[in-house]
C-alpha cells in the first residue's frame, strides 16, 4: 500500500515543489496546509499516515505541532523540515515526538522512507 503524505508549510511554492518530488517518488500525497490550524484539522480528516511538517509556521511551531499530533488516536509518523540545520533545533526536534528531521534541500520519497523505515 503507498504511504499516504500531508504538507504542512507556509510556502505555497515549497508545498507546490514537495508534492511534485514525493509523488514523482510513489508517494500519494492526499492534502496540504499553509498553517498549524489547518494542519491539525487536515490530519483529523484526511487520516494521512505520514505528515511533512515545517518548523516554522506563522501561527505556531512545528516541533509544538508535531507534539500535539503524537498525541491524537491516528498518530501519524511527523518529520520535520525546515530550510535551516537541525542543529538549530537541537534536542527539541527529539523531544516533538517527530520521527526525524530533513532539511528541504535534501527532502525526497527516499529519504522520507529511509528515515521511517518504509519502503514501497
Amino acid at each position: 500500500m503507498t504511504p499516504t503524505v500531508l504538507i504542512v508549510d507556509d510556502h505555497e511554492d515549497f508545498r507546490a515543489f514537495a508534492r511534485r518530488l514525493l509523488e514523482a517518488g510513489g508517494l500519494k500525497v492526499v492534502g496540504e496546509a499553509g498553517d498549524a490550524a489547518s494542519a491539525l484539522s487536515a490530519a483529523q480528516d484526511l487520516g494521512p499516515q505520514l505528515i511533512v511538517l515545517d518548523i516554522k509556521l506563522p501561527d505556531a511551531e512545528g516541533l509544538d505541532i508535531a507534539r500535539q499530533l503524537g498525541e491524537t488516536s491516528a498518530r501519524p509518523a511527523v518529520v520535520l523540515v525546515s530550510s535551516r540545520d537541525a542543529g538549530d533545533y537541537g534536542a527539541r526536534i527529539e523531544q516533538s515526538g517527530a520521527r526525524g528531521f530533513i532539511p528541504k534541500a535534501e527532502l525526497s520519497a527516499a529519504r522520507l522512507l529511509a528515515l521511517l523505515g518504509m519502503c514501497l
